[in-house]
């Protein structure tokens, strides 16, 4: 899941200067317009930049043309063919890597050979990492030094681990020198797949989504963004995660302009690398803005040539604080790395929306029954009045044709379709003029005193407490009978300790906030557990409860007070009480 929300004018909190960010059809082309012609596969899209000398690539102080990286991606093609299983073994070659060019080389090898590219992610550890190796058959592993001790001792079942930084990789790479820039007959069939993609994880075990060379091609053909040679997209984003692939570097490629990466994100990087690049646009996932915010204020930040940024999971205060810091607008979207689902932001989308589907995409709202959830309905505080009733799953009609698997996991695969819809797994709620409105994971319902809520909606009101980067609300067990809400808020860097009566406070202040919605317990940190795309990592959280060494409040009939040893004893006594300890081991 990729979920964000529209960017509309915003003002500065706590003074009067308007920041208006510019009609996003400025920056972005017809979204529902498809080009006359298509080239159906990514070798021929790679293969019609052989000649080109526009710059392609830029990383640290090393550029590559377009021909260069052609002519690099030949040579990693022909050492590709040759490493072919000579069985019935899987063409799969796994990449280990941190963000370098060798990995963009592999995956325009891949494209011309024919091969399957498995991007592994790094943050798995152990036997959940090897099982990700062995699930996808990769046949030969692609490792850097970063990443090589990971392996080590592991049953990845590989015929073969390579260093891409040995000697013994590049006397490899070298015998193929003179490989000519063609593609297999594999590579241009549009059903081959040429990338697995694994899913972030976030509300459990990753899936490798198949993503074949046709579906990569028209992604790139039909980029929604107003791109050209002169751009330079920068990406920090792990490059194993379709949001990289999808939405930096194949908008570059169709504009024949420079895709920008680092090896790894890096908040205090950010800056000193747009200005270095000469960036014109960025790209990021989950919790990233947030902490690029986090950085103490400079003025060189608006010394930049970014024009926008793009991404899922910024806050409106964080994507108006960016505008303010940076002079930058920043445009959200949904999609799924599954590609069944696409909604686009539009000039008119209401605040806190994610905006309306994109032409050729039909998304609505169901119950668990299938039947169309009502529109939502507001009060005047803004406050949804109907939010059992309007709030479901986002179910794409018609979709099973978008969505091409789940490599050898049908039975995951299945449970997302029926009767030829795609259902995403994500909650959304949509408003009388067709805007729809993201609402959490289905995992994010919480149930108390048996009244039905989701978490986003509180997480927004949560998250304007000042000080506060990103607050994660999910359902832990209620000593009684179903959920106790609990919450996390990750403070910045320079925001002062927490203040438990300042924040009970701030409570009572929200006028949209509903009654069963404030938090029981309330962690707070300044480091979150994130995914490795900077999602929260809210299966994490509810394992730990409040068994961390960060701080602890219960919501006590006088406000927040420390959750201390004897307030866990009495919670746990309660627990006992009711026959539910095991839920909380």
């Amino acid at each position: 899941m990729e979920q964000g929300a529209a960017t509309v004018p915003l003002t500065e909190s706590g003074g009067d200067v308007t920041y208006a960010a510019p009609d996003i059809s400025v920056l972005m082309t017809s979204v529902g317009t498809i080009p006359d012609q298509i080239l159906p596969t990514m070798a021929e899209v790679f293969l019609s930049r052989a000649e080109d000398d526009h710059t392609a690539l830029l990383f640290e102080d090393s550029k590559w043309s377009y021909r260069e990286l052609v002519r690099e991606a030949a040579v990693r093609s022909s050492w590709m063919q040759a490493k072919r299983p000579g069985d019935d073994r899987p063409w799969h070659v796994g990449v280990l890597l941190e963000n370098t060019p060798e990995y963009l080389f592999l995956l325009a090898g891949a494209a011309l050979s024919g091969a399957t590219i498995v991007g592994i992610n790094p943050t798995r550890r152990g036997e959940e990492l090897a099982r990700d190796i062995r699930g996808t058959d990769v046949d030969v592993i692609v490792v850097d030094a970063a990443y090589a001790g990971l392996l080590e001792g592991l049953d990845t079942g590989a015929r073969e681990i390579i260093r891409s930084d040995s000697p013994e990789y590049q006397a490899l790479l070298a015998e193929h020198a003179e490989a000519p820039a063609k593609a297999t007959a594999e590579a241009l069939d549009p059903s081959n797949v040429l990338v697995l993609l694994f899913t972030s994880g976030s509300t459990g075990a990753p899936k490798a989504v198949i993503c074949t060379t046709g579906r990569w091609a028209r992604v790139t053909q039909v980029s929604i963004f107003d791109f050209g040679p002169d751009d330079v997209a920068y990406n920090a984003m792990p490059l194993f995660h379709g949001n990289a692939l999808f939405s930096a570097w194949s908008p570059a490629i169709n504009a024949r302009g420079a895709l920008a990466i680092r090896r790894k994100f890096s908040a205090s990087g950010f800056l000193p690398d747009v200005q270095k690049f000469g960036a014109t646009f960025f790209n990021y996932v989950g919790r990233s803005l947030a902490y690029v915010l986090a950085q103490p204020e400079s003025e060189a930040e608006a010394d930049n040539k970014l024009r926008f940024g793009f991404g899922t999971e910024a806050s409106t205060k964080d994507r108006a604080e960016f505008l303010r810091r940076f002079n930058t607008p920043v445009y959200e979207s949904y999609g799924s790395s599954e590609g069944a689902c696409y909604i686009i932001n539009t000039a008119e989308t209401p605040e806190g929306a994610l905006g309306v589907p994109q032409v050729g995409h039909f998304p609505e709202v169901v119950n668990e029954d299938g039947e169309l959830c009502p529109p939502a309905e507001f009060d005047e505080n803004g406050v949804l009045l109907n939010m059992e009733a309007a709030i479901g799953e986002l179910v794409s009609r018609n979709a099973a044709s978008m969505f091409e698997g789940y490599y050898k996991n049908p039975e995951a695969a299945a449970d997302k379709l029926r009767d030829g819809d795609f259902w995403t797994g994500d909650l959304a709620y949509r408003d009388a003029d067709g805007f729809f409105y993201y609402a959490g994971r289905t995992a994010d319902w919480l149930r108390v005193d048996s009244e039905n809520f989701a978490a986003a909606p509180v997480e927004r009101i949560l998250a304007r407490y000042p000080g506060v980067s990103v607050a994660a609300v999910y359902p832990v067990p209620d000593p009684r009978t179903g959920d106790l809400v609990m919450a996390t808020l990750q403070l910045t860097v320079e925001a002062p300790d927490f203040d438990p009566e300042a924040f009970t406070a701030f409570l009572a202040e929200q006028k949209d906030m509903g009654t069963k919605w404030a938090p029981r317990l309330l962690r707070v940190t300044r480091d979150l557990p994130v995914t490795a795309t900077s999602k929260v990592d809210k299966p994490a959280l509810r394992r730990q409860l409040w068994r961390t060494s960060d701080p602890v409040f219960e919501h006590t009939p006088e406000g927040y007070r420390p959750l201390d040893e004897s307030a866990v004893e009495r919670l746990l006594a309660e627990y006992a009480e009711h026959g539910r300890t095991q839920l909380v081991g």
